[in-house]
């Protein structure tokens, strides 16, 4: 925006005006997920060869899987970076659609896959898929697209074209079981809410509803295996061979590595005796491996993603984007918290895998997608261009 000096004598306003301007993508936030997905790629090698070659098969399998979805996660995040995301709102109701049907065929279908205990996975055309992860982003889309105007809870269109899909896709998840992944969508819908300008007055009410609600479900609804997550996590010396078998090799990964690792390949916990340390428990492995110093770069580099995903938020010069970049950071970076945290016994135990990192193409694909679209995001930016008269002071 050009600006020429007037030739009266009139005061020229002192604060600065915008401008939006076309950015180059945030290169920092680029950076900081590659180093994640190297990192996860080492990692899932690391983890998972010695229990490739105990079965027999390619000690490289995880890995070459991983790629793979890489390959994928890759492609679409260069297609999200480019697709206007002022245009995302009209896929809402397909994309609704999609999930619902994807989350009624694991639960009701011979298509859903059984593992320990939980249905998540589906098999289509050969490829395994988690469809809760895909739910994060439509969540976010369509939480986005109603709170861009206002955060009025009572409005009936919030309820028809958001709301009531959200709690249908929460309740379909809840049934499977995936308790974690309920609590990831709940936690990053509350903060979109609280960030659109929605009732502080209205989220205590609810947040103290919510707490009965869990007290109640505590003793009703929830599964005893979770319960027993909750009974263990602070004791797991009480089931040493059971539900607290995990948590105690763990902590002893974590005990082992010390502050600056045993060294790439070194881990003692990944012969078996810490079962899936390729996907929730890949953390401890690194921690084992890579010590203290290893796993504070990791949380540095998720840090960082959250710092710079609320800069493009605060940057955007739009309020659907800024909801957008919020809900996709916060989704990405609490899962983050949620995994690390039960892996270093800070929290119960959750099925969450850490993003990027872990071994799953579904996580890894849709997390890069969500990359992709905060990259969009991050090439919207304001300028504030200050006034003549304060320049030329």
């Amino acid at each position: 925006m050009s600006y020429q000096r007037s030739e009266d004598k009139t005061p020229k306003r002192k604060q600065p005006f915008q401008s939006v301007i076309e950015a180059t993508p945030d290169r920092t936030l680029l950076l900081v997920v590659t180093f994640l997905v190297i990192i996860g790629f080492l990692a899932i090698f690391s983890a998972s060869a010695p229990r490739c070659l105990y079965e027999g098969g390619n000690p490289a399998q995880f890995l070459i899987k991983q790629l793979g979805a890489f390959v994928v996660g890759v492609a679409g995040l260069c297609w999200f970076a480019h697709y206007d995301y002022k245009k995302l709102p009209k896929w809402n109701n397909f994309l609704v659609i999609a999930i619902i049907i994807l989350l009624i065929l694991v639960k009701f279908t011979s298509l859903g896959v059984n593992v320990n205990g939980a249905t998540r996975w589906i098999y289509l055309f050969g490829l395994q898929l988690q469809p809760s992860e895909f739910a994060k982003p439509v969540v976010v889309l369509l939480l986005a697209s109603v709170f861009r105007e206002d955060a009025d809870l009572f409005d009936q269109r919030k309820w028809i074209f958001a709301i009531i899909p959200i709690l249908v896709i929460i309740a379909l998840i809840f049934i499977q079981p995936n308790l974690s992944m309920v609590i990831l969508l709940l936690s990053t819908s509350v903060v979109m809410f609280l960030c659109a300008g929605g009732s502080m007055k209205l989220f205590l009410s609810c947040l103290v509803a919510g707490i009965a609600a869990i007290v109640v479900a505590a003793t009703t609804i929830i599964k005893p295996y979770q319960m027993q997550r909750l009974m263990i996590w602070r004791n797991p010396e009480i089931d040493p061979q059971g539900a607290g078998y995990n948590i105690i090799q763990s902590l002893m990964a974590f005990a082992s590595g010390g502050f600056t690792g045993v060294g790439y390949g070194g881990s003692i916990q990944k012969l078996r005796y810490l079962p899936e340390c390729h996907t929730d428990f890949i953390f401890a492995i690194i921690a084992e491996e890579m010590g203290f110093l290893g796993c504070l770069m990791v949380i540095g580099l998720f840090f960082t993603f959250v710092q710079r995903g609320f800069i493009i938020a605060g940057r955007c010069p739009d309020m659907y984007g800024k909801l957008l970049a919020v809900g996709l950071t916060f989704s990405i970076g609490f899962q983050a918290f949620l995994n690390m945290s039960v892996a270093s016994s800070f929290l119960p135990a959750t099925g969450v895998p850490l993003p990027f990192i872990s071994y799953g193409g579904s996580s890894l694909i849709v997390s890069l997608w969500m990359v992709g679209i905060l990259l969009n995001i991050s090439k919207k930016r304001i300028k504030k261009i200050r006034n003549v008269n304060e320049s030329a002071k």
